[in-house]
């Protein structure tokens, strides 16, 4: 009989290819494996909610995991933690309903990208954060019209990477908010799901109107043409991070989600 546990990680993505296992390149799944191994060596793999790319972060990836003995959470929690990398550690453990699995019954997604503006980049930020060189500040009232106009749902082939697996590029993007002051900015993005650099393109795309090469008007277009050349610059993944993952109600996992769910 296995035992199921609902895990929320926290990682710095930096040195990892993503979160999915690789074969021979260093993954968040595969430490997380790893260390479940040497408490329970028959334990199957982790599934997650999400594949982070590789150099992305997450405050709130959603793992389920099975495991032979029935573990108290906190406990659980504490010995997962002691065979995980400093860069990885579970911030919460709990018992998973029967028939509970992450992916598939995840229904909005926040994620947050930040930026840093001004001269010279924050070493303290390296790797965290995407420094936007300027003499002269990003225009935010362009940009926040420009997010604006991507909130609803679309086809977001403009903003697909060309190897996206996706079976449509149908997404509901539910809010996008402009967050910080001074040199630092925070691109807020909530939606049910999201493809792949979605995320980082909108960024890259918003980057761009912020500094007067694009107009807050043209994202209905880039939307309508569908096209990947039509869209801005890829943002770099260092800037990224998994905030927070909504779960149908019925489960019990976490906090409500502020989104209508879809009909089940």
């Amino acid at each position: 009989m296995s035992h199921p546990f609902f895990l929320r990680l926290a990682y710095v993505g930096t040195n990892f290819y993503g979160w999915q296992i690789q074969t021979t390149l260093r993954s968040v799944q595969g430490e997380l494996w790893n260390a479940l191994r040497a408490l329970d060596p028959a334990a199957p793999i982790p599934h997650g909610t999400g594949r982070t790319d590789a150099g992305v972060h997450a405050r709130a990836q959603g793992v389920l995991v099975l495991t032979a003995r029935d573990w108290d959470p906190y406990r659980l929690l504490a010995a997962l933690n002691a065979y995980l990398p400093a860069e990885v550690r579970v911030l919460t453990a709990q018992a998973a309903p029967e028939g509970f699995f992450p992916r598939q019954h995840a229904v909005a997604k926040r994620y947050v990208y930040r930026l840093m503006e001004g001269p010279a980049a924050d070493p303290f930020l390296h790797d965290r954060a995407w420094h936007v060189h300027g003499k002269e500040p990003l225009d935010r009232a362009a940009m926040a019209l420009g997010a604006a106009r991507l909130v609803g749902e679309h086809d977001f082939s403009s903003f697909r990477a060309a190897e996206c697996s996706a079976q449509t590029p149908l997404r509901q993007l539910h809010r996008v908010a402009l967050n910080g002051t001074g040199p630092s900015l925070e691109l807020v993005f909530e939606g049910n799901r999201f493809l792949m650099h979605q995320v980082r393109i909108m960024t890259g795309t918003l980057v761009e109107i912020g500094r007067g090469k694009r107009s807050p008007d043209s994202i209905p277009a880039i939307l309508a043409a569908r096209s990947r050349r039509t869209s801005g610059i890829t943002a770099p993944p260092g800037g990224l991070y998994m905030e927070a993952v909504w779960y149908q109600r019925r489960w019990g996992i976490g906090e409500a989600c502020p989104w209508p769910e879809p009909a089940i």
